[in-house]
């Protein structure tokens, strides 16, 4: 299975296991385990790669202090081959917790010097929780046991940018933070924000051939490193970017280290640390060698998303180099502290980021003196205004912050991307387009309506350095009006025809062809089917051949893109090559959003980054592989894991009928449409039947089903009875018993054929896969890579076309009744009601109030 499978596999598995233990709790067991296990193999790796044979790693023991001593030096700690994951595995059921107790007390032993800091203590959290698996002994095994043949099978090595440990790991990080409430802001930033963040940063450091990045506030580490894959695309050598993480409590920090390291970070380039990031700045030397150590810490990017609003301890800071000179956060909030910290911390062409509450940009007091020395020292370059709830556990609004210690221009660039999202669960997700949008404004410092605006600082002296969002960018929905001209009078009022202006600017002739003027200040429309009048025109004719010009060459280059290079190509740079194709072919066309565009590009790229993933870890024969299709299924009270059929590595089953067996696909298509015409015909058929019918015993007590064998056994004798007497009267009770015996014998056949002909067909697809001719298999990655992507483009100038004519049928409609036809209705209605009313009767109180209600509906002449 691919890694978004496995992922998801494990994740459904672990939730089950979890039974009374948070999940904030027990990602620290299975994310733990799966660390060990990798440090695990990388150890079996390396002793392979030093020409140990496989029966030699019995050899591994504390005892042989050589090897020890080689081991050590090589990765940084020693495990013996007892202790081993692969090991444990192969003890089955004599597996005990004792023996991951004796393991993880041995590895703190056998850390080497030179990494201590990296690697002690980094199971604590493991270690000590151990007990909440379970009362007993016993109860404690059977649970790690499970767990360790949950994570078996999760692949510890990678090829290219097949990183499948790195997205597990995250992706189980992502989803217990989903599911941990108001905990998971301490340990995890979403992952569309952490991209968003990363790329605006990575375009800072793009030509920079040595980068240092640190997060002060690191949680699991997943902040950083997606910074560090952001910058390290626009780099020759990953290995020079250094990583330098501070993280409070200690279960997370421990997340952090196990993060970084297990993404393939060289340790030399890791440096971490447990401690107050506002009580204990990062020391400018090593505690263990004070005087030959000093370096002050001043790196090319820093990056947070610290605690909102903590208190903390301003006593005694003043002096603190990190705030003397912009002053103090208030003690019940420690939000402009961390982002203070940050600042110092970069180089003088260094970038940050930081997330933060909203209320930073506004509130006063001791932040409003900081905000404006900020502003006056130069250092805000951009803020940008998240969507409410993006982040697990609070849906309080929160913007990011870029800050620099230099800059040339002076003004700030504020963004409102608080109304681009799409709903996800109880939390709202940046698309990928949205991302891309952000990052854009903001590289390019552009100014949008209604989006962005870039703010000159006297503007913002103006409003006494408050810099809250409203204030610069009005993003808010234009109120709805209504033309009071066009309401009594009728017509279509000219200024919301010209509302629609980038319509008539891109569709010359257009707006002339639909309406007339009918006044000075409204028209009317010329045409009858404003749908063909719209899509018939010329103008919109050569918008749509000009479009499909531009990309005509598209689906060519997408072949030679993906399908010529599939085994060389870098997938993490070959979404952006291919986004920057689209976007150059949209330059000339108006009216299009190259965002929506790309959005459409990213929703297939999932698809072809999976199987590109696959296909170069291993090798293009993956395409004719079929696995088993495992599904967990109940089977005596307990969930199992079987199999249900094949599936395809890369290349879906569905794909290949389609393609290469039309025939037997048809057949089978043709059997299921004629059962499903089979059930409407028995629903018509039953519904003819009387109530007094349903109650016998050939239907359910619910009347609304046959009971078959009964139906079966009444027609058997009722066909006796017809040889002998003559076919029964049409509608009769008998007649149609008749009619649903048939059906039902028909609908049982069918469905013994379809079910034989459906395992005929999904073997006969098994076989076709395993034995496609290489030409075959880049028809059909063609198909499933390509034309998706090439047929949603396409279709974006006709959804364009499309819109106009909606608004413009919606301008006609808004105005066809005016409040003269409506009033004149409801004056005939009122005065045809006080006729009715006067041919009513009662006693003397009745009249009295029918004749005052007359009076009320009457109209005056």
């Amino acid at each position: 299975m691919n890694k978004q499978q496995l992922a998801a596999k494990i994740w459904a598995s672990a939730n089950q296991m979890r039974s009374k233990i948070e999940a904030n709790e027990y990602k620290d067991y299975i994310l733990g385990l799966i660390f060990y296990k990798y440090l695990s193999e990388k150890q079996t790796q390396f002793a392979y790669k030093e020409d140990w044979e496989k029966e030699d790693l019995k050899e591994l023991k504390e005892e042989d202090e050589e090897t020890v001593k080689h081991f050590k030096g090589n990765l940084g700690y020693f495990i013996a081959y007892d202790n081993l994951f692969s090991t444990w595995i192969e003890k089955g059921k004599d597996f005990d917790v004792s023996n991951l107790r004796d393991a993880l007390s041995a590895f703190n032993r056998q850390i080497s010097v030179k990494h201590k800091k990296l690697f002690d203590g980094i199971f604590n959290t493991l270690e000590t929780g151990l007990s909440k698996l379970g009362e007993s002994a016993a109860k404690q095994t059977k649970a790690v046991a499970d767990l360790l043949e949950l994570i078996q099978d999760i692949p510890m090595h990678g090829k290219q940018d097949y990183d499948v440990l790195g997205f597990i790991y995250e992706y189980l990080i992502g989803m217990f933070a989903a599911n941990a409430g108001k905990k998971a802001g301490e340990f995890y930033t979403p992952h569309e924000v952490s991209v968003l963040m990363s790329d605006i940063i990575a375009d800072h450091l793009k030509d920079r051939s040595e980068i240092e990045i640190y997060d002060p506030t690191s949680g699991s580490g997943s902040l950083l490193i997606n910074i560090g894959d952001s910058v390290a695309r626009h780099m020759d050598n990953k290995n020079n970017i250094k990583f330098y993480a501070q993280e409070l409590k200690q279960n997370t920090y421990n997340l952090t280290r196990m993060n970084l390291v297990m993404r393939g970070i060289k340790p030399d380039n890791i440096f971490t640390r447990n401690g107050d990031t506002l009580e204990e700045d990062w020391p400018m030397f090593d505690e263990n060698d004070p005087i030959n150590s000093y370096h002050a810490l001043y790196v090319d990017a820093v990056v947070s998303n610290p605690p909102y609003s903590q208190k903390w301890d301003s006593a005694n800071k003043d002096a603190d180099a990190r705030y003397r000179r912009y002053g103090l956060a208030p003690k019940g909030k420690a939000d402009y502290a961390f982002l203070l910290h940050d600042l110092y911390h970069i180089k003088p062409n260094g970038i940050m980021a930081v997330v933060l509450p909203h209320g930073v940009l506004f509130r006063g007091g001791e932040e409003g003196a900081i905000r404006k020395n900020l502003i006056e020292e130069n250092n805000i370059d951009a803020i940008i205004g998240l969507p409410p709830a993006v982040f697990f556990g609070t849906g309080i609004p929160t913007v990011i912050m870029i800050l620099k210690q230099k800059r040339e221009n002076t003004d700030v660039l504020i963004v409102d991307a608080s109304k681009n999202f799409i709903k996800e669960g109880k939390n709202n997700k940046l698309q990928a387009s949205d991302i891309k949008r952000v990052v854009d404004t903001v590289v390019q410092r552009k100014t949008i309506p209604k989006y962005s605006r870039v703010v000159e600082r006297d503007e913002i002296r103006e409003n006494a350095y408050n810099l809250n969002i409203p204030r610069y960018v009005d993003s808010s929905a234009a109120p709805e009006s209504w033309d009071i001209y066009a309401s009594m009078f009728g017509g279509i009022p000219t200024k919301e025809i010209d509302e629609l202006y980038n319509y008539w600017k891109a569709f010359d002739g257009l707006k002339s062809t639909l309406f007339s003027n009918k006044t000075e200040v409204n028209c009317e429309l010329k045409v009858d089917d404003v749908n063909a009048a719209i899509h018939e025109h010329e103008s919109v004719q050569t918008f749509i051949s000009q479009y499909n010009k531009s990309f005509s060459s598209f689906s060519e280059f997408l072949k030679k893109e993906l399908l010529d290079n599939m085994l060389t190509l870098s997938i993490s740079k070959q979404e952006t090559l291919l986004s920057n194709d689209i976007f150059k072919r949209l330059e000339p066309i108006p009216l299009i959003d190259k965002y929506e565009a790309y959005q459409l590009l990213d929703d297939k790229w999932g698809v072809m980054e999976v199987d590109l993933e696959i296909i170069q870890t291993e090798g293009f024969e993956a395409t004719k592989v079929v696995d088993p299709n495992m599904v967990i299924k109940k089977k005596d009270g307990k969930d199992q894991e079987i199999q249900e059929g094949w599936i395809g590595r890369v290349l879906p089953f569905e794909l290949v009928q389609e393609t290469y067996l039309k025939d037997e696909l048809q057949s089978l298509r043709a059997k299921e449409r004629r059962l499903e015409e089979i059930g409407a015909e028995l629903e018509e058929l039953i519904d003819s039947f009387s109530e007094e019918e349903k109650e016998e015993d050939t239907f359910k007590e619910t009347g609304d089903a046959f009971v078959n064998a009964q139906v079966t056994k009444l027609a058997k004798e009722l066909k006796q009875e017809e040889k002998k007497n003559g076919t029964f009267e049409a509608d009769s009770y008998e007649f149609k018993i008749l009619a649903a015996e048939k059906l039902i014998t028909e609908e049982k056949e069918l469905k013994k054929a379809i079910k034989e002909e459906d395992t005929a067909l999904h073997n006969l697809t098994k076989t076709t896969i395993e034995q496609l001719e290489d030409e075959q298999v880049y028809v059909l990655l063609e198909l499933k890579w390509v034309k998706p992507l090439v047929d949603a483009l396409y279709n974006m100038p006709m959804a364009i076309v499309d819109t106009l004519t909606d608004k413009v049928q919606a301008l006609a409609e808004r105005y066809a009744i005016t409040y003269s036809d409506v009033a004149n209705d409801i004056n005939k209605a009122e005065n045809s009601l006080a006729s009715l009313i006067g041919e009513l009767d009662g006693n003397k109180h009745d009249m009295e109030g029918l004749n005052e209600l007359k009076k009320l509906l009457k109209s005056e002449d």
